[in-house]
């Protein structure tokens, strides 16, 4: 990151308005989120729910929804950020990535004058759910996604693959919104989930389509959006990984459930390369929030 910038609006899941301020960091600092003064490493490790998003949790605080903000630095390769928020939910925006995005592009980037770690697929690893499933394989370079849903009508199934570029996540997933029906809304309001959820930064279904105005930005958005919740999962699995990914009927369970197995099964092994990542163009430092 070249420079600081901030967002603000609300979550998707409290409904509680909060600023957000992506800031630089240093070379090996990672991402980190920083909530009222206490610092939680965006991490598989630090997931305590995943239930309709993911949650980090750690130093006696929590943040929720990290998912559309980690994709998004993920896929422009942004490495090392310092999050500061001031509330316990990332902000929804459009239940896209696209104003991370143009946030992340606002700030701009700077190289780092250190060689950038890549996680390489050493080895294949599943795991499943019964229902659904997802993997990792070895591939020679890259992120290779495969991703495919089977909801009920009007949904269906959806099949999308990509190779992960700046240009193809600006381009084909960026844009894909959060989803859900409004046949469970009740139910997911009950649970304490979707409570900030609304025709501006969700993507709503009825029996016949979608409710929204505008309708669909992609004939297949929903299947795009899931995608964009991998590569936000992946992310956390704290540096870039070189691979083959493939789910069917996933989710940010089954996400983080790879990555803990990968990491039991010495799945994902450490390279170095020099890359162009991003460092302030002063010093390093992390601004108090």
């Amino acid at each position: 990151m070249g420079r600081s910038v901030t967002l603000v609006g609300e979550g998707a899941h409290g409904g509680r308005r909060a600023s957000l301020t992506i800031a630089p960091a240093g070379a090996g600092a990672g991402v980190v989120f920083n909530v009222g003064g206490a610092e939680i490493e965006a991490h598989w490790s630090r997931v305590d729910a995943s239930k309709l998003r993911t949650r980090l949790a750690g130093s006696g605080v929590s943040v929720s929804t990290v998912e559309h903000l980690m994709a998004a630095l993920a896929a422009l390769g942004v490495d090392n950020a310092l999050v500061l928020l001031d509330g316990d939910e990332v902000p929804a925006m459009d239940g896209s990535a696209r104003d991370f995005v143009s946030a992340i592009d606002e700030a701009g980037f700077a190289p780092l004058a250190a060689p950038r770690r890549r996680w390489r697929v050493a080895k294949s690893v599943r795991v499943s759910d019964g229902a659904g499933w997802a993997e990792l394989r070895p591939a020679p370079a890259g992120l290779r996604l495969d991703v495919e849903i089977a909801f009920a009508s009007p949904v269906g199934r959806q099949r999308l693959s990509l190779d992960l570029t700046p240009e193809n996540f600006r381009r084909e997933l960026a844009g894909a919104r959060s989803f859900g029906f409004l046949h469970d809304a009740e139910r997911l309001w009950r649970e304490g989930l979707a409570l900030g959820a609304n025709l501006d930064n969700t993507l709503v279904f009825d029996a016949r389509g979608a409710v929204n105005q505008q309708g669909l930005r992609f004939a297949d958005e929903c299947v795009r959006h899931k995608m964009l919740d991998v590569i936000g999962d992946l992310a956390l699995a704290g540096a870039p990984i070189i691979g083959a990914f493939r789910s069917y009927r996933g989710g940010h369970a089954l996400n983080i459930a790879l990555l803990e197995a990968a990491a039991r099964a010495g799945a994902l092994t450490p390279e170095f390369e020099r890359a162009r990542g991003e460092i302030p163009v002063e010093a390093a430092h992390r601004p108090s929030p």
